[in-house]
């Protein structure tokens, strides 16, 4: 990175951490941001750390299926119940890190549409079984997850 900056000079803006080690994010933070390069974190795992270091946010696939709670701890990262809000993306996210990521995703956003198309994947991923649908649904009601908007989602 320092390279870059150093050899194209405004012109390389950013870089997203997916590496899931905070030490390395918070160090690219703390090296890199004084010479306006932008870090995000790779999870909303991260987001609250990463906006109190220095960084500017998140890039994370989970923004897809629960973009509303992420956006609202970016706009209030400062606020008293930021880590309250953080406590609820980590719940959100942990429940779907029990399944198989992609394929969990897709599920919820067919379960939320009522679109069952939404489920489908591209090899070589697998969609969910029945038994792994249910206890995501279950899991994320537990937490309260919704998906505002989701039922414009469906062809149906």
């Amino acid at each position: 990175i320092d390279r870059l900056l150093t050899r194209y000079p405004g012109i390389v803006a950013g870089v997203k951490d997916s590496g899931g080690d905070w030490a390395n994010t918070a160090a690219m933070i703390e090296r890199f941001t004084p010479r306006g390069f932008q870090v995000y974190a790779g999870s909303e795992a991260f987001l609250l750390q990463t906006l109190r270091a220095g960084g500017v946010g998140c890039i994370t696939a989970t923004g897809n299926v629960n973009p509303g709670p992420i956006v609202a701890l970016q706009q209030r990262w400062q606020e008293a119940d930021a880590d309250e809000r953080q406590a609820g993306l980590n719940a959100t996210r942990n429940v779907f890190q029990q399944f198989p990521m992609i394929p969990a995703m897709k599920a919820a956003i067919a379960w939320k549409s009522g679109d069952a198309a939404w489920a489908t994947v591209r090899p070589p991923l697998v969609e969910l079984n029945a038994a792994q649908t249910d206890a995501l649904k279950t899991a994320l009601q537990a937490n309260g997850f919704d998906m505002p908007g989701a039922d414009s989602l469906s062809d149906a």
